[in-house]
């Protein structure tokens, strides 16, 4: 077996481990998350094996995809406590079924080689109707192939495709993000040079799309970093597998394609943190200082000598440019060993932020609660 192999074995491993045999030990290990003042943490959902990306639907069903569970699942909060009370697999037996998105009363799941989508869904909870096949033309390459999937402001799907290695020479689709008719047709290019994005999400205010993009691994233990980058137009080419972070040219690749060719990152973000799905935020629940945010899951590290990551950022924008960026909730890893992986951020109405944690088998409900003055009154 080679050592590449072994790490993939290592991180599915590691990705699978872990789910929680009681909320009591779930709920116990939650109360170590640190947050700003005033935010607070609680438990959506513990029966989630394997949650990943998540979606919302009309009438407020959260879907959730995953990878190695092959399942769709939807969760209902009908009493509005800020808990699921009702957990419904919807889909099963499906090809890494990680990204889920919502259109016009159907729910679309990428698969790894395929886009699906379940018609009328929220009314067919209990009885699930057959999928449609939207697109079955992408390539089945398991590495990176699972994707993350979203509608944009111009009514497109957007599809990621991984490369197929950890470095290498890639060519169409293969490291990509591809878009598409809602029907599957006229499925196009949009960026290249991107080595796996698992999410993405567009400015509010500009409609500009920004993605997340795991860097390599076998550099070191602190290059390259991950990124975050803004993608305004088609066309664009990000570096992979020429350049990493803007400026490091690949030992390998990297002769003759200087990083001066390439769309440099939006920002550095940390090296082998797995910065996976981000949402801006446009709620109305947090300060106003995070408004228009992003908010990044890093599912953490798995070949650094001391892991990172295991956490959810805040970065924070001035017009069109990322400038800083903040732990938001920390606290998945303790002494160097997690007990949970945040992979993907979702906000809901009333402005609260759910966090999916395929480790721990679970979603996460973010709030806020201004602090109390000493005065009796509630700060900011």
């Amino acid at each position: 077996m080679t050592k590449k192999m072994i790490a993939v074995l290592l991180f599915l491993a590691m990705s699978a481990a872990g789910c929680r045999a009681s909320s009591g030990s779930l709920q116990t290990d939650l109360e170590k998350i640190q947050l700003p003042p005033g935010f607070s943490i609680h438990i959506y959902s513990d029966r989630v094996p394997g949650a990943r990306s998540m979606t919302l639907g009309a009438k407020g069903t959260l879907f959730v995809g995953t990878r190695r569970e092959g399942k769709v699942y939807a969760l209902v909060d009908s009493n509005h406590d800020g808990r699921a009370d009702r957990v419904y697999v919807i889909a099963s037996g499906l090809f890494m079924p990680n990204g889920v998105a919502f259109r016009n009363g159907s729910l679309y799941v990428a698969e790894v080689n395929r886009v699906i989508r379940f018609d009328h869904i929220e009314s067919r909870l209990t009885d699930p109707p057959k999928p449609v096949v939207v697109n079955d033309h992408f390539p089945d390459k398991t590495w990176h192939g699972w994707k993350f999937i979203r509608f944009g402001p111009d009514g497109e799907l957007y599809v990621p495709v991984g490369a197929p290695c950890n470095v290498c020479l890639v060519h169409d689709p293969f490291g990509t993000i591809m878009r598409m008719k809602p029907d599957g047709s006229d499925l196009q290019v949009y960026a290249r040079g991107v080595r796996n994005s698992v999410g993405f999400d567009w400015n509010p205010a500009t409609k500009v799309l920004w993605f997340t993009d795991n860097g390599r691994d076998n550099l070191g233990d602190n290059v390259p970093p991950d990124e975050l980058n803004r993608a305004p137009a088609p066309g664009m080419n990000f570096g992979f597998p020429y350049c990493h972070g803007g400026d490091i040219p690949d030992p390998k690749y990297g002769k003759g394609h200087p990083c001066k060719d390439f769309t440099p990152p939006a920002m550095k973000l940390g090296p082998h943190v797995a910065s996976l799905g981000m949402r801006f935020y446009t709620g109305r629940m947090f300060p106003r200082e995070y408004d228009g945010c992003i908010f990044i899951a890093e599912h953490g590290s798995w070949n650094r000598t001391v892991p990172i990551g295991y956490r959810v950022a805040a970065v924070f924008l001035e017009g069109t440019k990322a400038v800083r960026k903040e732990i938001f909730a920390g606290g998945w890893l303790q002494h160097g060993q997690s007990w949970g992986r945040p992979v993907d951020v979702q906000q809901l109405p009333d402005g609260s932020l759910l966090v999916s944690d395929d480790k721990g088998g679970a979603i996460y409900r973010i709030t806020y609660r201004a602090p109390k003055t000493k005065s009796g009154g509630t700060s900011g």
